[in-house]
């Protein structure tokens, strides 16, 4: 399986094969670009559907249902977790994202049962998305007025 397009795509170049800990640094990985450029809506999606694509040939080809060595999902979910937010907020996002998508609370616990790629990226997008949402909620209240316009109004 080393070689093939479908392989470095879904191993993130073979990122997630060197690491114990794959997931985390493929995510560290997505992260570093945050820091220079504003990854465009579109280019998050192209990449969802091309991981789901290459990560399901993936896992049938190893015959498992999520290996550990596919990271793709957690580039997808750490651009989902930072969009639209300054590089001052990586660190943040990112100790958010992985500690949702280390410990899997629902929905996303839910959303990995869908079968196949669908299920290896559902997970990391609802990860991202509800790290992404957490973000708004803590910038609104504490930096933004939300608790002063909570109590004061």
């Amino acid at each position: 399986m080393k070689g093939n397009a479908f392989t470095e795509m879904a191993t993130l170049w073979g990122i997630g094969r060197i690491s114990s800990m794959p997931g985390t640094l493929a995510s560290c990985v997505a992260a570093i670009p945050l820091f220079f450029v504003h990854i465009p809506l579109w280019a998050i999606i192209l990449v969802m559907l091309s991981g789901i694509y290459v990560s399901d040939v993936y896992s049938k080809n190893r015959g498992e249902i999520d290996p550990k060595e596919v990271v793709i999902d957690e580039v997808v979910g750490t651009w989902i977790a930072l969009y639209g937010y300054p590089p001052s907020y990586i660190i943040a996002g990112l100790f958010l994202f992985r500690i949702l998508d280390i410990f899997k609370p629902f929905p996303i616990s839910w959303s990995e049962k869908a079968p196949g790629g669908w299920g290896i990226m559902a997970d990391d997008v609802v990860g991202g998305m509800m790290a992404n949402f957490i973000l708004f909620a803590v910038d609104w209240l504490y930096f933004k007025g939300g608790f002063v316009a909570i109590f004061a109004g």
